[in-house]
């Protein structure tokens, strides 16, 4: 089993523009999953605020 850390100090090599346009839009899609997630889900710290700061006023 080759070390991994043996490659830190080595030049980086180029990647092939078919992957790197690959991994480039597997990173957008997922970004855009978690911006949708955080759209459509709830914020629980926010609602806790929330529900305490309106018992408090009555």
């Amino acid at each position: 089993m080759d070390n991994p850390f043996k490659h830190i100090n080595q030049p980086i090599k180029e990647v092939p523009p078919e992957l790197k346009e690959k991994v480039m839009n597997d990173i957008a899609m997922a970004k855009l999953i978690m911006d949708l997630a955080t759209l459509f889900s709830y914020n629980i710290g926010d609602v806790i605020e929330t529900v305490i700061k309106s018992r408090k006023s009555k």
